[in-house]
């Protein structure tokens, strides 16, 4: 059975920094990629970050770049998200997915593109 599980989340307030982590386990995603999306109340599950892991590329969201740092271990099927200068609109429950797929980072912004979540940890921001 495949496990995705999130930690890292809390509250902080703007302008601080926030790491999250995300640990896979049951099957390795060495070939596919592994990705952090989040989710607002009211609003639909979004693009965050993510890292392909043939050649190591990373893609983010236009709102979170320059802010946000996506890092891992696909050896240990191990993703993190390193975030900085948070703004009371990144609040939201972050999500780490994972993906078998290889493809472009356009497909992998998709929610579709991932068979694997986790549960989400809550990321608040206060101003």
């Amino acid at each position: 059975q495949v496990q995705l599980v999130e930690s890292g989340g809390g509250l902080v307030q703007a302008g601080g920094s926030l790491r999250l982590s995300c640990a896979a386990s049951g099957r390795t995603f060495s070939s596919g990629a592994m990705a952090w999306f989040r989710q607002a109340p009211g609003k639909e599950r979004e693009f965050v970050a993510v890292v392909r892991w043939s050649g190591v590329i990373t893609s983010y969201a236009d709102s979170v770049k320059g802010r946000f740092t996506i890092s891992g271990d696909n050896t240990k099927n191990t993703v993190y998200l390193q975030m900085d200068s948070l703004k009371p609109e990144d609040t939201a429950v972050y999500y780490c997915a994972a993906s078998t797929v290889v493809a472009g980072s356009a497909y992998l912004a998709r929610t579709s593109a991932y068979g694997y979540w986790g549960q989400g940890t809550q990321v608040t921001v206060s101003s």
